[in-house]
């Protein structure tokens, strides 16, 4: 979608926010981008969704600078989802949020410097050492707020009680799917809070996109989530195209259907696996993998790769597909149709199993839009929040499959959720296997590409949620800011509503459950 952003100054935003969350229903926050605009200033651009509607908008607000500060009124008492959100604004940026009440950094370490997403940070390997000493550590948070005479003013709030337990899950512990660290404050055994810690393995992909040309920039969705590589790609190829006005051949466009498929079935393979192996079910998860084998195996005949994908290019498809595709994806349909029923005949129907997740790691559906749980995560409350049907794309809006969504709100039915899409994208693929049309599969491109002014955003439904690029082209070759909106993000913030009277094994199994990747969080 391009951007025509609503325009709001520092005295209205409060209000104006709020009526458009109360009085218009745009009650799902789908993410918040820090940018620094230049001779404007520092700022941030919200993009907000009707779920009822399913109407999107886009506003606009400029930081007030108060000295060397700039600040923006928090939207927190709002979308709960605005928590980590704002908190990776204030990281990149510096810009303050009066009434959060917790603005610590979020992937920087503590003492890091400066403000990587601002135009002149200095970003010289000189100037970023990596310090050798222990990152600091602080046991309270700050909320930042204006007095009556317009002074930043800073509160201290406790995070721990004296006599409160802490215990660190990651960032080395199996169950926590890589480097994320979790902070879980415990009365007994039963949880009080949960401080997420990210950041292990931020790598700076948005700021090192600013110098890179638009093909070089593909490379990193790849590594973002190699669960979900094709989804993240098709993403950011997608804004980069619509920014262009570039017209797809049907070719290209059931392929990338088709291939969006297959990733998902293979990242659901790798989830229902990795869920019982969380829970000590390890036949579950060899059963898994020997049959993502075969996903892969598909894939690669056309793409040549396995974990790594990269097959979408600026135009369409890197090549066509490889004679034996349609065949190979035909037999491999049929194969995997009999076995999603093994996988719950091993673990899935299984009662520990059931004693396990249901009722764990509860989130009802108002919940789940507030804190923007999306994907099979917030389907399993009854959102219907599939970007394929709300905001279709591909070929998706001319095939027949259904919206899964279920009414547990807990871990079994996020587990059900991921079992019933699987026949799903069986059914999307089937339908379009037989008919892909003949055609380009590439729309040729000038050798050096160039975006018109503008901003865009599009959002593809990635294998555990909305996976979203933003773009703001001045019309070079290099994107002037890219943001991606990672899947994961908001669902870790939800994990202190989930589990919040639960059980510390509790959180093992809702971590499970919810389908999360580190990169893809940290990019």
């Amino acid at each position: 979608m391009k951007l025509n952003n609503i325009e709001l100054q520092f005295d209205d935003f409060a209000t104006e926010m709020t009526k458009l969350k109360n009085e218009k229903h745009f009650d799902y926050l789908v993410t918040i981008i820090g940018e620094d605009f230049g001779e404007e200033g520092l700022g941030c651009i919200y993009i907000l969704e009707n779920t009822e509607s399913h109407e999107r908008c886009s506003v606009r607000t400029i930081a007030k600078q108060i000295g060397e500060e700039y600040v923006i009124p928090t939207t927190i008492n709002l979308w709960n989802a605005a928590n980590l959100l704002e908190r990776e604004v204030f990281d990149f940026l510096g810009i303050k949020f009066l009434g959060h009440p917790d603005m610590r950094r979020l992937f920087m370490r503590n003492d890091f410097k400066g403000y990587p997403l601002r135009k002149d940070f200095d970003a010289s390997p000189e100037a970023n050492m990596f310090p050798t000493t222990d990152e600091p550590e602080s046991d309270f948070t700050t909320e930042w707020n204006l007095d009556k005479q317009g002074n930043l003013v800073a509160t201290q709030h406790r995070m721990f009680d004296e006599d409160d337990f802490i215990v660190n899950l990651g960032p080395n512990h199996p169950s926590m799917h890589g480097v994320l660290r979790l902070q879980t404050v415990l009365n007994g055994e039963t949880v009080k809070h949960i401080y997420p810690h990210l950041g292990y393995i931020h790598r700076g992909m948005e700021k090192m996109c600013e110098s890179m040309t638009y093909p070089q920039t593909l490379a990193f969705t790849d590594r973002l989530n190699y669960l979900c590589a094709m989804m993240h790609r098709h993403a950011l190829v997608g804004v980069i195209e619509e920014g262009m006005g570039i017209e797809l051949s049907d070719r290209i466009q059931y392929i990338r259907t088709i291939m969006d498929e297959l990733q998902r079935i293979d990242n659901h393979l790798l989830f229902l696996g990795t869920c019982a192996q969380d829970l000590s079910a390890l036949t579950a998860f060899l059963y898994c993998m020997r049959d993502r084998e075969h996903v892969l195996n598909v894939m690669e005949e056309t793409t040549g790769g396995r974990l790594i994908q990269n097959y979408y290019r600026i135009g369409g498809l890197q090549d066509d597909i490889d004679p034996n595709f349609v065949q190979n994806v035909k037999t491999l349909c049929k194969y995997l149709r009999p076995m999603v029923q093994e996988y719950l005949d091993v673990f899935g129907d299984n009662v520990i199993t059931h004693q396990r997740l249901e009722g764990v790691g509860p989130m009802n559906l108002e919940d789940c839009i507030n804190y923007a749980v999306t994907g099979p995560a917030g389907r399993a409350a009854g959102w219907h929040n599939d970007v394929r049907k709300n905001h279709p794309y591909a070929m998706y809006g001319k095939v027949d499959f259904e919206e899964v969504t279920m009414t547990g709100a807990d871990s079994m039915a996020r587990y059900m959720v991921h079992i019933k899409e699987l026949y799903q994208s069986l059914n999307i693929i089937e339908q379009l296997i037989d008919n892909i049309p003949e055609g380009e599969f590439y729309i040729k491109q000038k050798p050096i590409i160039k975006v018109p002014e503008g901003q865009w955003f599009f959002s593809v439904e990635g294998g555990a949620g909305e996976f979203g690029v933003y773009l703001d082209s001045r019309g070079d070759k290099s994107p002037y800011r890219l943001k991606m909106r990672p899947m994961g993000l908001t669902l870790t913030g939800a994990f202190d509503k989930m589990l919040k009277g639960q059980k510390l094994a509790d959180l093992v199994a809702t971590g499970a459950a919810i389908d999360f990747v580190i990169p893809d969080i940290d990019r």
